[in-house]
């Protein structure tokens, strides 16, 4: 599970192609999951938690530069 220090220190860029990566993670997931093949059933967690913090971290840096323009 990613850190939330950790995430801060990357660019937006390398946020995305991380999200990205971890969507495709959680899709997965759910396939094995539903299929009776999933081996760690906390990895869902651990992911979407991760995924949460991305978007949250997103949204802040958004936010910021929105009221550094006005």
């Amino acid at each position: 599970m990613a850190d939330i220090t950790d995430l801060r220190t990357k660019s937006d860029d390398q946020l995305t192609a991380e999200l990205t990566e971890l969507k495709r993670e959680a899709y997965n997931l759910r396939f094995q999951a539903a299929t009776n093949q999933l081996e760690a059933p906390s990895r869902i967690r651990q992911v979407r938690r991760t995924i949460a913090q991305i978007k949250t971290l997103q949204s802040e840096r958004a936010a910021k530069a929105a009221a550094a323009k006005a």
